[in-house]
């Protein structure tokens, strides 16, 4: 992995190259943030609001609700990764995606659909089904076919850093230089990643997986140095105990901290910011293109 030299003015670093993915023989370009909608099927999560019930009317309702505030890409998911969620198998999780990525595959075809698993048949599925990239929490740790089924599929790829499980991650925060180790954790996914194949990757530091509050913060602070590695950066701070704690309110009276934190990861250099409230997100991107285009 090689260093870069960092700019001297936020101006100067903003998008300094266009970003280009290659999607179902598409060519996407990215030349400004991207806003990632959350569509959780699942009944856990830990924002009740995000909640989907999985009926073809309710799904489409939201993904029509979420492209006209202005989501490029909708997430769509079926396993929580909340702290201590429960484990369901991957027939269950199938079942929850399938479905709805297909009606919203074929309601608004030029949406840009993720499936959000860490499972490789899940992906796989899910991709069958009309989903365009994969955003795997694990980074391929918890599934040693996630390469080779990326792969085959010839589909962007996210990798988030976490450390364990979602049932037990929250017991791995120990990190002697958090953001060497990360940094060394993506130099050695992509690197085997890079030897299956795979081109389109984006990265994503894990807000809130594996990490302490005060570890949250730091590596906000830090997230330019993620630049380094000259891929998009994908941030997902929406709603996250690292707000409603340090705020002593609860999941459902964090917005106002979210838009917060996802000014501070724009200016600080993230791609795409992954959040619940599309509308909101929306607007932040305006002020901040208004301030630094």
């Amino acid at each position: 992995m090689s260093l870069i030299s960092f700019p001297s003015t936020i101006e100067d670093k903003l998008f300094p190259q266009k970003i280009t993915l290659q999607i179902k023989g598409r060519l996407i370009l990215w030349d400004e943030p991207q806003i990632m909608g959350v569509m959780n099927l699942t009944p856990d999560s830990f924002y009740e609001g995000s909640r989907l019930k999985l009926n073809k009317d309710d799904v489409l309702g939201r993904a029509q609700q979420m492209i006209n505030d202005g989501a490029d890409i909708l997430d769509i998911g079926g396993y929580s990764s909340r702290p201590g969620a429960a484990n369901i198998s991957i027939e269950e999780e199938i079942q929850r995606i399938e479905d709805p990525i297909q009606w919203i595959s074929e309601e608004f075809p030029e949406i840009i659909i993720s499936v959000d698993t860490f499972r490789s048949e899940v992906a796989r599925r899910g991709i069958e089904a009309g989903a365009h990239m994969v955003n795997d929490i694990s980074g391929g740790s918890l599934d040693p076919n996630m390469y080779k089924t990326i792969s085959e599929l010839s589909v962007p790829y996210i990798i988030m850093h976490m450390q364990g499980t979602p049932q037990n991650m929250q017991g791995k925060t120990h990190y002697e230089n958090i953001l060497r180790e990360i940094l060394n954790y993506f130099s050695e996914k992509l690197h085997i990643i890079r030897e299956f194949g795979i081109k389109d990757v984006i990265i994503d530091p894990g807000f809130g997986f594996a990490k302490t509050l005060e570890q949250n913060y730091f590596l906000l602070k830090n997230l330019e140095l993620f630049d380094m590695i000259n891929l998009p950066i994908l941030v997902g701070l929406s709603r996250k105990s690292m707000i409603y704690k340090l705020l002593e309110v609860e999941p459902s009276e964090a917005l106002n901290g979210t838009t917060a934190l996802n000014m501070v990861a724009l200016m600080k250099g993230a791609n795409i910011l992954r959040v619940h409230d599309v509308k909101e997100a929306n607007e932040t991107r305006k002020l901040f293109k208004q301030l630094y285009a």
